[in-house]
């Protein structure tokens, strides 16, 4: 009977929260800020549509909206974000939207200190972690650190990636001397965004692993999965576009203690880079919100949207991990296509490499048979793209 509203449905993230809900006859509620491209609410299992207004420009026009929704309801609905943006706003204005919604997370600034890439790195150190060497920008003499400890090629990156992202449309800046240094550091500081300056890990895209998991409100790790990445897009340093299941219990063995020693409750997904010269995990970042895989991670065995509202509406399932390689991947298509024109552009992969990987039973990130609505209008969107454009 308790609502699911589900934060941002204009991206594929949302539509498999959707799904992963629907099938369970749970009542979905898509918000969005306006109707361009929301094609994750034309799913059959999409029970509502509603329009916010924009977090952005107005975050406590929205969180009125959220909270007014809620009130009108005559039992408390569940709060699911899909976007990094949306758990910012939830992590400020976490004490007044827990009073009308159930929000895993109790302790308030604890998402922005997991998203936030410099208190992480010192909440990760913390606690044992490893972390790449990093230099901040404050630093005195911080570019003879850079050429000391880190060397080139290295990666400025930003301690707020939501906002770096929508402001250059990239994860990070890969610099080789001190010159593209100086200048990347310059662009971010001209967009007043922080940066850092990280050593990158050596090892191919296939070196990238996620440890994906759900911690009650005791803090316990309950349902794990672990992943490993193939390909990304952008390039190395990019999001997941072809990811397979594959179970690593060192990955557990590192990621579930740090978690539970936080207190971090509901899902989240850390991920790590294997040096491929040394063999060991670095903790690279952690997602606080459904994130890419999820039609993968349902696929093998966890519903992890399904099981944040069966926990929170007072109904736990049964604690679960995948312990054994399902030999199914998660596929986005069309940024896969893009990936691998690059992958072979710079002699990374092969033709044969690619081909050979493609034969493996796949996780859709957008189509499915059973609900084919939200891909129609994906393609219709893209086609007409591709039309513009040429």
């Amino acid at each position: 009977m308790n609502k699911a509203v589900i934060l941002g449905c204009n991206y594929y993230i949302g539509l498999s929260t959707i799904r992963c809900l629907g099938v369970h006859g749970i009542h979905t509620v898509a918000v969005d800020y306006n109707e361009n491209d929301r094609y994750g609410s034309e799913s059959k299992y999409c029970s509502e549509r509603l329009i916010a207004p924009y977090y952005k420009e107005d975050p406590k026009g929205f969180v009125r909206f959220l909270i007014d929704y809620a009130k009108n309801q005559s039992i408390t609905p569940v709060l699911i974000p899909c976007h990094d943006s949306y758990v910012e706003v939830i992590d400020e204005y976490l004490e007044e939207l827990r009073e009308c919604y159930f929000i895993p997370q109790t302790e308030k600034g604890l998402y922005t200190k997991v998203m936030n890439k410099e208190t992480l790195h010192s909440l990760a150190m913390e606690h044992g972690m490893a972390v790449p060497e990093t230099v901040r920008i404050d630093e005195e003499n911080y570019i003879e650190k850079v050429e000391e400890i880190i060397k080139y090629p290295c990666i400025v990156k930003p301690t707020d990636s939501p906002t770096f992202v929508a402001t250059f449309r990239r994860k990070l800046f890969k610099v080789y001397n001190r010159e593209e240094l100086l200048a990347a550091i310059e662009k971010a500081q001209k967009a007043d965004l922080e940066v850092i300056v990280q050593r990158i890990i050596p090892g191919f895209d296939d070196h990238m692993y996620t440890f994906d998991a759900y911690l009650n409100q005791d803090s316990k790790v309950t349902h794990w999965v672990t992943c490993q990445k193939h390909r990304q897009y952008p390039i190395n340093f990019g999001a997941s576009v072809y990811t397979e299941q594959k179970y690593v219990q060192e990955l557990y063995d590192i990621g579930a203690p740090f978690l539970e020693a936080i207190g971090y409750k509901g899902f989240a997904e850390i991920e790590f880079k294997k040096d491929a010269e040394t063999g060991k995990f670095y903790l690279i970042e952690i997602n606080a919100r459904i994130t890419n895989l999820n039609n993968l991670l349902y696929k093998v065995g966890v519903n992890f949207p399904y099981l944040t509202y069966r926990e929170l509406t007072g109904a736990p399932l049964e604690p679960y991990a995948v312990k054994e390689d399902k030999h199914r991947v998660f596929w986005y298509a069309y940024e896969d296509m893009l990936a691998i024109k690059g992958y072979i552009k710079t002699g990374q992969l092969t033709r044969k490499q690619v081909f050979v990987s493609l034969m493996k039973k796949k996780a859709y990130a957008i189509w499915d048979w059973s609900d084919p609505k939200p891909g129609i209008t994906y393609f219709k969107k893209i086609a007409g793209k591709f039309l513009k454009k040429r």
